[in-house]
C-alpha cells in the first residue's frame, strides 16, 4: 500500500513537470521589442504583426493572457508560422532600457493605449486590422480569433 502511495506522488510530480515544459516565457516564443524592426520583417515575410500591450509584471489581465496563450506551445507553433510578434512592455518592477520605455511609450501614443492588456494585430503593411485584449477559452481560440481577423 505504502509503494502504492509513493507511486501516485511519483506520477503527479512528473505530470506538473510534464505541464510545466509547454510553457514559455516570451522571450522564448520570438517576441520582439522593436516596432520598426517587427514591421520590416512583417513585410519581408508577408506576414501579420500582434503586438501585446502589456503590463507583464503587475496587470492580472496581462498575466492571465500570456499564461492562458501566449506562452501555450499551441499558440507558439501557430505565431511561428503565422505572425511576427512584438511586445510593448510597461513593468512597474522589472528592470527596462530607457530607450525601450520611451520607444513603448511613443507607440502606445500612436495607437491610443488606453488600458492593458491591448493586443493590435496589423497587416503586413502595418495597417490596424483589429484590436483586442484578453479573451477567455485559452489558445484554441484565440488562434481561431486570429485566424478570422486574417481572412478577412
Amino acid at each position: 500500500m505504502h509503494k502504492a502511495k509513493s507511486w501516485i506522488i511519483i506520477t503527479a510530480i512528473a505530470a506538473l513537470l510534464a505541464g510545466c515544459q509547454q510553457e514559455a516565457s516570451a522571450s522564448e516564443a520570438g517576441w520582439m521589442t522593436d516596432y520598426d524592426a517587427a514591421l520590416k520583417k512583417a513585410a519581408a515575410e508577408n506576414k501579420y504583426v500582434l503586438v501585446d500591450f502589456s503590463g507583464s509584471d503587475w496587470c492580472g489581465w496581462c498575466i492571465k493572457l500570456d499564461k492562458e496563450v501566449f506562452s501555450k506551445e499551441e499558440f507558439i507553433n501557430y505565431a511561428d508560422e503565422n505572425l511576427i510578434l512584438v511586445l510593448a512592455d510597461f513593468p512597474r518592477s522589472k528592470e527596462q532600457p530607457e530607450q525601450q520605455k520611451a520607444a513603448n511609450n511613443a507607440l502606445a501614443k500612436k495607437y491610443g493605449i488606453q488600458g492593458f492588456p491591448t493586443v493590435l494585430i496589423l497587416n503586413p503593411q502595418g495597417e490596424l486590422v483589429k484590436r483586442t485584449g484578453y479573451q477567455q477559452g485559452g489558445a484554441g481560440p484565440y488562434i481561431k480569433m486570429i485566424k478570422n481577423t486574417i481572412a478577412k
